[in-house]
């Protein structure tokens, strides 16, 4: 009988959980724009564009998420289980603060961001209703946020699964009634996938507090405010924001030059995307288990073994990612047409699923490498390489190719040359194994 060794069987058992909750966070988001799909075409792109801005506000939750995470980890290999928890502690302060400010923003500013996006009249005053509603509510997906990857650090990733479980079918429920009007609530349209999607954000807030309280948590909640601690976290994490900043822009921008082609061109491009979302679960999965993995190691000083746990979460997630980059290949239309009827937008969003499929496997080593090197605190590392690739081969040559008149599958072409490119560059920078040596 086939055995697996003791390594892979740790990263299964926490890259598993993570995939899973990952594609729940996937078909929870589906869901909703199957429901939203009902109202309209316009709804389905409002929707859509106001995840791409939410990518702009995760640049703040990075900034003490991605040094929380690398901090925690190492404080859990070296022992330092109040230490790390404590470090949690001065993190939700610090999340509660800079949730106010994307408060502010995102309520005031919303219609101008749509609007400069290049959106349609429709799509702007969907949309700016609808990511209104999210910043009201902002603090708790910042909260979140923080909890889910602070225990993922620590080792734990099967809580967050079981507390997403449950809040998706809140979410699936509250959009049900506010989105059409059911049990005697007037139906609310966009506004209520907005309402729920929030109400759903409240509840995994409170379980993790709740599970924090526990005598067998991993983590617990410690009054105490380390300041050299917190400072250590922003050292590493203006990078990983400044990286996560830069990533945001330049999709923006890539979006943009999609919507330029049109509104059914924007909808396929949305619907393709949040599909392909289902076969970042095992990458995004294994990214976190090679995060944490490689965090504890390098903090329990072994530097070979943590080279080691990244290499094994790369090779079971090359596995995973290219049997449903297959699928993708194969099935594109059938996948298209759960979210929508729409002919043109299924041609281009079934040309989308395709084309990405083809690039799942270096997708995978991106997704586990970069996570690798940020559960190390190499974040100036992985800026670099966003920075170069991402601008370079990605939002550069789609914006020539949309000046010379090329259709938008050309644009999704250059979108999977530039996920290849930065594969190799991922896979070359992790095995030079300088990253193993860096201090934090």
């Amino acid at each position: 009988m086939f055995a697996l060794s003791y390594d892979t069987k740790r990263v299964l058992s926490l890259a598993i959980p993570a995939a899973l909750k990952h594609l729940v966070d996937i078909l929870q988001v589906l869901i909703d724009m199957v429901m939203v799909g009902m109202v309209s075409v316009s709804a389905l792109a409002a929707v859509g564009m106001s995840m791409q801005f939410m990518m702009v506000v995760n640049v703040l939750m990075t900034l003490y998420v991605v040094g929380g995470n690398a901090l925690i980890s190492r404080f859990i290999g070296q022992g330092r289980k109040k230490r790390a928890s404590a470090l949690l502690y001065s993190l939700i302060i610090l999340a509660s603060i800079l949730s106010i400010v994307v408060t502010f923003f995102g309520y005031f500013g919303s219609e101008t961001m749509f609007s400069l996006m290049g959106a349609s009249y429709d799509v702007v005053v969907q949309g700016s209703m609808y990511f209104k509603i999210l910043s009201l509510g902002i603090v708790v997906i910042f909260l979140d946020t923080l909890l889910y990857n602070a225990l993922s650090a620590s080792g734990d990733t099967k809580s967050s699964l079981y507390i997403k479980l449950s809040s998706a079918g809140v979410n699936a429920s509250l959009n049900y009634i506010f989105i059409f009007g059911h049990f005697g609530i007037e139906a609310m349209g966009i506004a209520g996938a907005g309402y729920a999607t929030i109400i759903a954000y409240a509840f995994n807030v409170i379980a993790y507090i709740v599970l924090l309280k526990t005598k067998d948590s991993k983590l617990h909640i410690v009054p105490i405010i380390r300041t050299k601690d917190i400072k250590r976290v922003l050292k590493v994490g203006w990078s990983g924001a400044l990286d996560r900043g830069i990533s945001s822009l330049s999709f923006l921008v890539f979006v943009s030059i999609i919507s330029a082609y049109g509104t059914t061109q924007l909808a396929g491009y949305q619907v393709g995307l949040r599909i392909e979302g289902i076969a970042f679960m095992p990458g995004f999965g294994f990214s976190i288990a090679a995060m944490a993995l490689v965090g504890q190691n390098l903090g329990a000083k072994n530097p070979e073994q943590a080279f080691k746990m990244g290499v094994i979460s790369g090779r079971i997630a090359y596995i995973f990612m290219g049997s449903i980059g297959a699928v993708l290949i194969l099935f594109p239309e059938f996948l298209v047409s759960f979210f929508t009827k729409d002919e043109v937008t299924i041609s281009i969003a079934s040309s989308y699923l395709i084309l990405v499929g083809l690039a799942q496997i270096p997708l995978a080593i991106m997704f586990v490498y970069a996570g690798a090197l940020r559960g190390a605190g190499a974040t100036k590392t992985t800026l670099k390489i966003n920075l170069f690739s991402l601008w370079f081969f990605r939002v550069i040559p789609s914006f020539i190719a949309y000046k010379l008149g090329y259709s938008v599958v050309i644009i999704f072409i250059i979108m999977n040359i530039e996920t290849l490119i930065k594969g190799i560059i991922y896979w070359y920078v992790y095995n030079k194994k300088n990253w193993l040596y860096i201090k934090i």
